[in-house]
């Protein structure tokens, strides 16, 4: 059951009415007394500080809330208690962060995502492999959701049934601070995930509505009948529409859940300040075990607007303000990254746009580069990826995209009409032909992935499968064609180059830096059978790892590629997240171009996706005062002016030579 409100004990107007800094202040103290005067002195700075952002965003989702009042003030103590009882290295690890806020930004950043039991078991075995991720120079460690989930189906453990466990299958919670403060030692950092939008229908406040708690249901959407669940449906998509379909459950005692993605996922309620104030207490703990970074999922269908498809609505931008700003305020060293797989038109406001700019998230996935990616790679053309890529605005510069070729989810197409149209295609029937491509339904196919989630009314659909099978390597080795292979393995460089060379932080989804293939062993588990999504989440083959230094096997080869890209990025200044992006347009179909400027000079990245060496022509390279230019990747050198040749499916990281 949700915590029952505190007694105000302090305010600045009339009855539940907002209070002012020095209100918060002055709450604040009363939590914070017994801590040295310096101590004290810190958590009031921050709260200053960070006041006008959440008092912006909280007005603009509570502010007309008759409970908006007191809630924040709640707010304000649990934040000065949790920073109270915030363990003294954890206190130390945020000054270091307030000293270095682009710390996520900086080129040597590298990141590793995998699930803790496929990658070794438990916890504990995470720990005793860490000496592997270090080889990769990981940095960052994003172990997929770890919290307790539900008994049986789990939509892959986002069905939470305990923020505050660990599922037992993997350990303790003291388990999990040990592998944090082990991580902290090497220089990594550990992201978990945190699922806003619901709970697992387990969850303890889910069970507490269940039987009637007036308060518990006002965390939810639970209607008595149907009227109001078939107003909502007009508007909503489905999510999963073959396993899942329709957007509300009905309960035994015959009133409906609101269940955006499965019958035992539960929406929760934002429009109810209480659900924030708990979900904060919930991220403090994490913080307080050493999490340091928080994906926040499924953050596009936080809030409900009747007669919309209840995705992107303005509020969840004030929600997610004022979330990080608690998190400022309490545990600095924490950054969230939100996962918001939307239209590229509504990407960048995840990372903030107007007076959101910069105040929203620290990270948040570029899955619109991913998509280009395997568009461009399929056709051979890179028409629509500069057109797409080109258009969307900067992001804040104190921001940084999460760059990935694919995750543990599947590849939904996200390419809309009007950008099909400006390079001449057809929405609809470009997204159908990428599902037949990469599921090797089309003629002349390299991939071997699995089409999911057909929704035969639109003719839409995604797609699972490995970087590796979808890549060509799997249908590459059936062939025992070694031209094949070659190809397979330059499409993979190719893709880990792209993740590198954009303005954010390159995730490794576990196992593409072996070339590991697709799985389909998970037809066996009846908890996965339905799910093709499992293909893609193999486990860990330590057999196929301890071949990685052989220079002549797959893995090995595709290893040795990852480890000279990540070599060169760490070295490589023009790639801070922060150093600006822009994408360039050659004129060329089978290139991707684009800049990133720097004061130490211009890199120029060039892609080639065709299957042919094609010439960038020299007024699209980076100026240089010696007439020359360097490829950062191989060290070859070239004139400034004259055409530089870009190998098939290769890619050139273009600097000026220095004098």
């Amino acid at each position: 059951m949700p915590s029952r409100p505190a007694a105000r004990t302090s305010s600045s107007g009339p009855p539940n009415s907002p209070p002012n800094l020095e209100a918060a202040i002055a709450g604040a103290r009363a939590e914070l007394a017994g801590l040295p005067d310096r101590d004290v002195e810190l958590f009031e700075i921050r709260l200053a500080r960070w006041w006008p952002d959440l008092e912006t965003a909280w007005t603009g989702v509570y502010g007309q809330h008759p409970n908006g009042g007191d809630a924040l003030v709640r707010l304000i103590r649990l934040l000065a208690s949790r920073y109270r009882d915030r363990p003294a290295p954890l206190k130390s690890l945020d000054l270091r962060r307030c000293l270095q806020p682009d710390w996520f930004q900086e080129p040597d950043m590298i990141g590793y995502v995998c699930y803790a039991d496929r990658f070794a078991g438990t916890l504990a075995g995470v720990a005793e492999h860490l000496d592997y991720l270090a080889e990769l120079k990981v940095r960052y460690l994003h172990l997929m959701p770890l919290l307790r989930s539900r008994p049986g189906e789990t939509d892959g453990g986002y069905a939470v049934a305990d923020y505050r466990e660990v599922d037992r299958s993997l350990g303790t919670m003291d388990d999990l601070e040990r592998l944090c403060g082990r991580l902290r030692e090497l220089g990594m950092s550990l992201c978990i995930d945190l699922v806003l939008n619901h709970t697992a229908a387990e969850h303890p406040w889910a069970r507490a509505a269940a039987t009637g708690d007036a308060d518990a249901a006002a965390m939810y959407y639970i209607y008595p009948d149907r009227t109001e669940p078939d107003r909502w449906e007009r508007t909503l998509p489905e999510a999963f529409p073959e396993t899942a379909p329709g957007n509300f459950t009905q309960l035994p005692d015959g009133r409906w859940v609101w269940t955006t993605f499965n019958s035992y996922q539960w929406d929760l309620n934002w429009s109810n300040p209480t659900v924030f104030v708990e979900m904060v207490d919930i991220v403090l703990a994490l913080a307080a075990r050493g999490v340091e970074v928080l994906r926040l999922d499924a953050v596009a269908f936080m809030w409900k607007r009747l007669g919309t498809n209840c995705q992107n609505q303005p509020e969840v931008f004030d929600l997610l303000q004022a979330f990080r700003t608690a998190a400022r305020i309490a545990a600095p060293a924490v950054i969230f990254k939100v996962e918001a797989i939307v239209g590229p038109n509504d990407l960048v406001r995840y990372l903030g746009v107007g007076r959101h700019y910069g105040r929203v998230a620290d990270m948040a996935y570029h899955n619109s580069l991913m998509v280009q990616f395997w568009s461009a790679i399929a056709t051979r053309d890179t028409r629509l990826a500069t057109t797409v890529l080109g258009a969307l605005p900067r992001k804040p510069p104190t921001t940084a995209w999460a760059t990935y070729i694919r995750c543990h989810d599947d590849i939904g197409w996200a390419v809309v009409d009007e950008a099909a149209a400006a390079v001449g295609w057809q929405g609809p029937a470009h997204r159908e032909f990428l599902s037949r491509y990469f599921s090797g339904r089309f003629p002349g196919s390299f991939a071997r992935g699995e089409v999911f989630q057909y929704e035969p009314a639109t003719r839409d659909s995604r797609i699972s499968g490995t970087f590796a099978s979808l890549a060509g390597l799997e249908a590459a080795l059936e062939a025992r064609d070694p031209a094949l292979v070659d190809a397979a393995i330059e499409r993979i460089r190719l893709g880990h180059a792209l993740i590198m060379a954009w303005d954010g932080l390159p995730l490794l989804y576990m196992g593409d830096e072996l070339g590991l293939l697709n799985d389909r062993s998970y037809v066996g588990d009846p908890d996965h059978a339905h799910d093709n999504r499992w293909l893609h989440r193999p486990r860990m083959d330590w057999t196929v790892a301890g071949r990685r230094h052989r220079r002549l096997t797959v893995e090995g080869r595709v290893y040795r590629d990852l480890l000279h890209l990540i070599a060169v990025r760490r070295s490589t200044p023009q790639l801070h997240a922060a150093s600006p992006l822009e994408v360039v347009d050659t004129g060329d179909a089978t290139m991707l171009t684009f800049r990133r400027d720097h004061p130490l000079g211009t890199l120029v990245s060039v892609s080639n996706v065709a299957d042919d060496p094609m010439d960038l022509e020299p007024e699209h390279g980076p100026a240089s005062a010696t007439g020359r230019l360097v490829d950062l990747l191989d060290g070859s050198r070239h004139l400034a002016d004259a055409p530089i040749t870009i190998p098939a499916r290769g890619i050139r990281w273009l600097v000026a030579e220095q004098p």
